[in-house]
């Protein structure tokens, strides 16, 4: 066998892992990343895609932990988008440059906006009636409109902007596949016997989302644990033009419903529907949530006449560091357990964050004179880009 001798080997290309991928070869690190299936296949391309501000955090009008550590993400990566950041993110496709928040026009409604707005002060403000995207300007609609600053990304499109300066550095391999040696806590060699290949990884940084399970079953790690809190998402398919990209707030602490807008292959649109839709669905079959998601957009947009569309649900699991009562963290999540760096995001947006986590980690293990030897990596399998679940679920 060949060997190799690595930085850092990057388990899992979803956003998080290509970001930090990006960021590790930017500091010196000679890593690479593996993905057992295509990229961005778990999680990544099944998020909305919103860059949030922590605005739906704050709906109680209190600045929470949560809403505070992800307040800076969207100016993060808007100067990404501008080609001015730390990476390069100018060919991603923004599909709305801002989010937006409605109120079904009740008096807690409203109340909970305000307090949101005033927890937010500057980076929430209310829209007039002519400056209000399309969907909003029916006379029917009675609620107040405010404009978040918060944008929308077309997922792929951020997957495929990640890979490209970091396409000799990405491989379809399953390290489950792999003959690992392991003393206590530490990966001391990853073997690819089909490929004639022996790395030896200074260290392993573990972003596989829900992948991680079965990896610490393999490994035999003990903690961090890990939780999964399961949404049941859905799906209506049109040619309306009817671009929506809001969350809709009741009196309670949490968005009523989450609508994002992606573009089709064919030409068309989904409305993709999180929030208490997604939350309340568990339970739920397919037919039942649709039913449920019907009735819920109907009440909250009754002008839009939804009669030739196409429906589809599906589960999800995001996957997340364990917490007490297994309540959403509030921020990115890394712990290192010998060699290995365990991971999670806990949101899109906190891909960048958990970046800065995963680096001070890996800050002893650069060595230059091994830059030089990927071309032992050349022979092996490229993964693809995930498709979005909308282009496979309404065949």
């Amino acid at each position: 066998m060949n060997t190799l001798k690595l930085d850092l080997v990057i388990i899992g290309g979803g956003v998080a892992g290509l970001w930090t991928l990006n960021r590790a070869v930017q500091a010196g690190l000679n890593a690479v990343l593996f993905e057992k299936d295509a990229l961005g296949g778990g999680q990544s391309v099944r998020s909305q895609g919103i860059i949030h501000g922590g605005t739906k955090y704050a709906l109680s009008g209190v600045l929470t932990q949560a809403s505070s550590t992800i307040k800076e993400m969207p100016q993060r990566w808007r100067e990404c988008l501008t080609g001015k950041g730390e990476l390069d993110l100018s060919t991603v496709n923004i599909l709305s440059d801002a989010h937006y928040m409605w109120s079904k026009g009740s008096l807690g409604s409203r109340m909970t906006t305000f307090f949101a707005t005033k927890a937010f002060s500057g980076r929430v403000e209310e829209v007039s009636e002519e400056s209000r995207p399309d969907v909003f300007k029916n006379k029917k609609f009675k609620g107040s409109l405010y404009r978040l600053n918060e944008l929308v990304l077309d997922v792929p499109s951020v997957i495929n902007a990640l890979r490209a300066p970091m396409e000799d550095r990405i491989f379809k391999i399953d390290l489950l596949d792999c003959e690992l040696e392991k003393e206590s806590d530490v990966i001391q060699s990853i073997a690819l016997p089909t490929h004639q290949l022996r790395i030896l990884p200074k260290q392993v940084a573990i972003t596989s989302g829900e992948g991680f399970e079965s990896l610490a079953t393999s490994l035999n790690l003990q903690q961090p644990e890990m939780q999964t809190r399961p949404l049941h998402m859905v799906m209506v398919k049109h040619n309306l033009n009817l671009p929506t990209f809001a969350h809709c707030i009741g009196a309670g602490s949490k968005p009523v419903a989450t609508i994002t807008t992606h573009p089709c292959a064919d030409g068309n649109q989904v409305w993709y529907l999180g929030g208490n839709i997604a939350e309340t669905g568990l339970e739920r079959s397919s037919e039942a949530q649709i039913a449920f998601a019907q009735q819920e957009i109907k009440a909250l947009l009754p002008w839009v006449d939804l009669s030739n569309t196409q429906w589809s649900s599906f589960h999800i699991n995001r996957a997340e560091p364990k917490q007490s009562s297994l309540v959403r963290p509030d921020a990115a999540f890394a712990q290192k357990v010998g060699n290995c760096i365990i991971a999670w995001p806990t949101k899109l947006a906190l891909s960048p964050d958990l970046a800065d986590q995963i680096l001070p980690l890996c800050a002893d293990s650069i060595d230059a004179a091994e830059n030089q030897n990927l071309h032992l990596c050349q022979h092996l399998p490229k993964p693809a880009t995930a498709q979005p679940v909308w282009e496979t679920s309404f065949c």
